[in-house]
């Protein structure tokens, strides 16, 4: 597995964490669709959750956050849409939530984290 991927699944599971730590229940994970990839499904009460995910080992080429442009936000809203539709059990009666986290530093299991709700 390349560095860069070892570092995302890392990044992945320390966000995962996170979120269990806040009271959120991690319900889905890679979900895949011809669209896209949502990396992290979460529900909190009413609130389900499409969560993207970025870690980089430093700012060097910006902030992990950067990346999440004005056309990337649109894809993720899209795949939450898709999601529920695909999973209507889960999302029924609940309100669509897009968040995102970003981690920098050599190590996630260290390094900084920042969590950005309800991204539109």
């Amino acid at each position: 597995m390349a560095a860069k991927d070892e570092l995302g699944r890392a990044g992945e599971e320390r966000a995962a964490s996170h979120l269990r730590d806040l009271g959120y229940t991690v319900v889905d994970r890679n979900w895949r669709t011809p669209q896209g990839e949502i990396d992290i499904v979460a529900v909190r009460g009413d609130e389900l959750c499409v969560i993207e995910v970025k870690t980089r080992s430093s700012v060097r080429f910006g902030h992990p956050l950067e990346a999440i442009d004005v056309r990337k936000r649109r894809r993720l809203w899209a795949l939450a849409f898709a999601w529920a539709v695909a999973h209507p059990d889960r999302a029924r009666g609940r309100s669509i939530h897009v968040h995102a986290i970003g981690i920098v530093g050599a190590s996630p299991a260290t390094g900084s984290l920042e969590h950005l709700t309800d991204l539109v």
